[in-house]
């Protein structure tokens, strides 16, 4: 019996005719896990998947789905303007760039390349990855926990510095009362300053961990807490012996003038951008030379596609490009084909070193763990790159109040609004 030519071509996949038919969520939560993952259906049996950053809503995500049933996900840049009015800075934005994560992943589906493919191409073949480490009171304790990453192939490391470490202590931090037990009130309106006796405990802390892992590595530093912009100044000079990678987020990403009188203070790269939606709000910390390293998280930022764009719009004023990334591996690779399509890509962040290999078992048809000396290979399969996600890490670790995954979600199928901007 002869077979029909259908037999032997894949059928499940003609772009044109593509439509997305329907979105489900699973939430999972419980280390190395804190996601809402994405899964979006559609009518040729292929789906895509995408991630809401951590400590965002599923609503953010839910309502977006009447607004895609019927589009063709191949169209990710329609799409995507389609539903970026419903994002905003930092949590809010998760659910529109957790849809653009599950476009691009569907698209490259559909057309059989990986997504960094669909961002015109890669410059890489591998991603420096750094880790971030928990803090410890103890600099020496900390260099040794910091060298033991070293030991593990990481060749760029993360640590924090700041108020932190020193609440306790006689005569190093002068505050308003109440206002050390507050993270709601933005740094430059707390009153709160770092005393000399503060800056050379700090100080002497970051000198015991460069004692242990010395000087052939970076380190950034980041989580100052909630100082102003002058104790900043005054706490970057004084670091600034330890050539320190960059300090990250020390001012609230939305002052720009701020950021500049930091940049301009001391000799150490200053970083900010995981909290700003869209390339419009990194744009006047370029304009003012006040950021030498952008660090968006693509989960918050846009999706791949925009933060492509961030990335090539920090190359042409001169600013170095780092990619937030505490989520799934869903996401970090995601950021892994952003990555390796930005030509001035410096290095993407991981929180999940202390359980890589369960980390990494989120999804299947890839190596685990994940990262390999300090590095991701870059995918060479269709879209993200994975091939599925094991059931059985998705029962283990699915939100206990919500356990349920990929649940029916048609309560929110026909939700319907006059979404036009304007008349």
């Amino acid at each position: 019996m002869t077979d029909s030519v259908e037999e032997n071509v894949n059928t499940s996949s003609k772009p044109s005719d593509l439509r997305i038919t329907d979105m489900r969520i699973a939430n999972l939560r419980g280390a190395p896990f804190r996601s809402t993952i994405i899964r979006i259906d559609t009518n040729q049996g292929i789906s895509g998947y995408g991630e809401v950053r951590d400590g965002g809503s599923e609503t953010y995500a839910l309502m977006l789905k009447s607004r895609l049933i019927g589009e063709n996900p191949c169209n990710v840049d329609k799409i995507f303007r389609k539903i970026k009015q419903f994002g905003h800075h930092a949590r809010q934005a998760g659910g529109v760039c957790g849809v653009e994560m599950a476009l691009m992943d569907l698209a490259g589906k559909a057309y059989g390349v990986p997504a960094y493919q669909l961002a015109g191409g890669k410059f890489r073949d591998q991603i420096l990855c750094y880790c971030d480490t928990p803090s410890r009171r103890d600099g020496k304790e900390m260099g040794t926990l910091l060298k033991e990453r070293m030991d593990d192939g990481f060749g760029f490391l993360k640590m924090d510095v700041g108020i932190g470490l020193l609440k306790g202590m006689e005569d190093a931090l002068i505050a308003p009362p109440g206002m050390l037990g507050t993270n709601h009130i933005m740094h430059q309106f707390t009153g709160i300053q770092i005393s000399n006796k503060g800056i050379d405990i700090l100080c002497e802390y970051v000198a015991q961990v460069r004692e242990v892992i010395g000087y052939e590595v970076p380190l950034a530093v980041d989580h100052f807490g909630h100082i102003g912009v002058e104790s900043c100044i005054r706490l970057g000079k004084a670091l600034d012996q330890f050539s320190l990678a960059w300090y990250e987020d020390m001012i609230p990403w939305q002052f720009p003038d701020q950021w500049k009188r930091l940049a301009d203070a001391v000799d150490t790269p200053v970083c900010t951008g995981e909290d700003i939606y869209l390339k419009e709000d990194f744009l006047p910390l370029f304009e003012n030379r006040a950021i030498a390293v952008a660090h968006p998280d693509l989960a918050s930022s846009g999706g791949i596609l925009e933060t492509k764009k961030i990335g090539d719009l920090a190359q042409e004023h001169g600013v170095a490009m780092a990619l937030h990334m505490a989520m799934s591996p869903i996401a970090a690779l995601a950021s892994v084909h952003c990555a390796a399509a930005t030509e001035n890509f410096m290095v993407l962040e991981n929180h999940s070193v202390d359980q890589l290999a369960q980390w990494s078992s989120l999804v299947e048809g890839l190596p685990v763990p994940l990262i390999e000396n300090g590095h991701i290979a870059v995918p060479e399969g269709p879209g993200l790159g994975f091939t599925g996600l094991n059931e059985d890490v998705l029962r283990e670790f699915a939100d206990p109040d919500r356990p349920e995954v990929f649940a029916s979600t048609e309560a929110w199928d026909n939700e319907r609004a006059h979404d036009r901007l304007w008349s």
